[in-house]
């Protein structure tokens, strides 16, 4: 049997492919992060090193390229204008690099997937794992983030997202969108009087609860990680609004008649249009959509039913 390679992340990495061109990337690093600590950790030496870097580096230029600010460092007009090369050279490299991809033909190498943690554990991992043993060869990096990846910066080359307008220029397949409805645990309807409950939310004014009988409910739990306000309702601390594809796959949760499912955003599988006929970019692109389509009762709400 295949052995599966998969590599798991929750944090994003720094992609720096260019080479011998330390200055440049310093500066623009710099002026991205805005103080010597940030860049230092984004180009992992020490601040202090970096701090000496930046003097040699005004000093060769023999201009100040960066002040001092109450909001950090600030570029000189010097500064800006080798910000605009630094960022020209950066954006030639990554082209370059999608384009020398694109003319892979094999079904191997590496591909890295920008995935919400909520659609991967409960939509797409066993389908992950199985394109992972049809594809041996093909070694999938997945990155669990809710940020849209930059696919100009090849900080992924597919990502799925729930979105409502993905930039203009990537290219791929639209589904449709997910649903979301308020459940909660049997036991906790069963012990817990209405007067009683709670609610978790992203925020402690959530927008969906205005005109539901919801709207004076306390909320005790706020978190802004979708699978951890699942894992409240689901563990009978609270109720709340839930993916209907992560609440209808758990016996235990009801979902609430007095609060219609509604649609969140569209479901896209995406990537940058130079590498969109590179072959185990389409397979993947191929294979998620299928697998998404498949699913498309569970992700629409239409796998439950409101029954209290």
């Amino acid at each position: 049997m295949a052995k599966s390679r998969i590599a798991f992340k929750l944090y994003w990495c720094n992609y720096a492919p260019m080479k011998d061109w330390d200055d440049y990337r310093l500066i623009l690093t710099l002026h991205r992060s805005k103080t010597l600590r940030g860049a230092a950790l984004q180009l992992n030496v020490n601040h202090t090193t970096l701090s000496r870097r930046l003097v040699q580096i005004d000093k060769k230029w023999g201009t100040k390229l960066f002040e001092r600010t109450s909001d950090g460092y600030t570029a000189t007009n010097a500064g800006l204008q080798l910000i605009q090369t630094a960022e020209q050279i950066e954006e030639l490299a990554y082209t370059s690099e999608r384009q020398l991809r694109s003319v892979d033909k094999d079904l191997s190498g590496d591909i890295t997937l920008s995935i919400p943690g909520a659609i991967a554990q409960f939509l797409l991992l066993e389908d992950l794992n199985d394109f992972s043993k049809i594809y041996p060869n093909i070694n999938l990096q997945i990155i669990s983030s809710y940020q849209f990846a930059d696919l100009d910066r090849s900080e992924a080359d597919v990502v799925i997202r729930g979105t409502a307008m993905p930039p203009e220029h990537l290219v791929g397949h639209k589904l449709f969108p997910y649903y979301v409805a308020v459940y909660a645990d049997k036991d906790y309807l069963d012990s817990v009087a209405r007067d009683d409950w709670c609610l978790t939310a992203p925020v402690a004014k959530p927008e969906w609860v205005e005109g539901t009988s919801y709207a004076n409910l306390p909320i005790t739990f706020i978190s802004d990680d979708p699978v951890l306000r699942h894992q409240i309702i689901s563990k009978g601390h609270a109720i709340g609004r839930d993916a209907c594809y992560m609440a209808d796959q758990e016996p235990n949760l009801i979902r609430l008649s007095d609060y219609t499912a509604i649609p969140g955003q569209d479901l896209w599988v995406l990537t940058h249009p130079d590498l969109r006929n590179t072959p185990k970019i389409k397979t993947l692109m191929s294979f998620l959509y299928s697998k998404l389509k498949a699913k498309k009762d569970l992700i629409v709400g239409k796998a439950g039913d409101a029954i209290q």
